[in-house]
């Protein structure tokens, strides 16, 4: 009789959730990426796994970026592929708000600069002014926001 009722209770659970991507299938989706991307276009943004709103997604850099500032969200990244720099703290010169959540600047005075290469880490604070440079045809991150609201 219990074992009945633990088999019922078992069947009564919700399909598992997660979101997954093999290394198999980021290695695939990393090399459509840079083959779909246009020979003008410096950076391309795909999500790779979710959860509702939630998401950690592909950053395809072919050319370094506008520094930026996410005022309510941390960064929080892995290099997967390529090469680059990231210049993160200081100040930024010239932000404006370019989309929600989103502030782009010309330039970032009094960084620290980090080379990047596959298997670094790094979260950006929310409101922490940074850039992405790329060494050499390409840098690939896969990172998520973490909303600080």
């Amino acid at each position: 009789m219990m074992l009945a009722a633990f088999a019922l209770l078992l069947a009564g659970q919700a399909a598992d959730p997660t979101s997954f991507a093999s290394d198999a299938a980021i290695t695939a989706e990393v090399e459509a990426m840079g083959k779909a991307m246009k020979p003008d276009q410096g950076f391309a943004w795909k999500p790779l796994v979710r959860d509702g709103d939630r998401v950690a997604a592909l950053e395809y850099w072919k050319a370094p970026g506008r520094p930026a500032v996410h005022p309510d969200q941390a960064e929080y990244a892995i290099v997967i592929a390529g090469a680059g720099t990231l210049r993160s703290g200081g100040t930024m010169v010239g932000g404006r708000q370019t989309q929600p959540g989103l502030i782009e600047g010309d330039r970032i005075i009094g960084a620290t600069e980090r080379p990047l290469k596959p298997g670094d880490v790094m979260l950006i604070p929310a409101g922490v002014p940074h850039w992405f440079g790329v060494t050499g045809d390409r840098l690939v991150l896969l990172g998520t926001k973490l909303s600080t609201k």
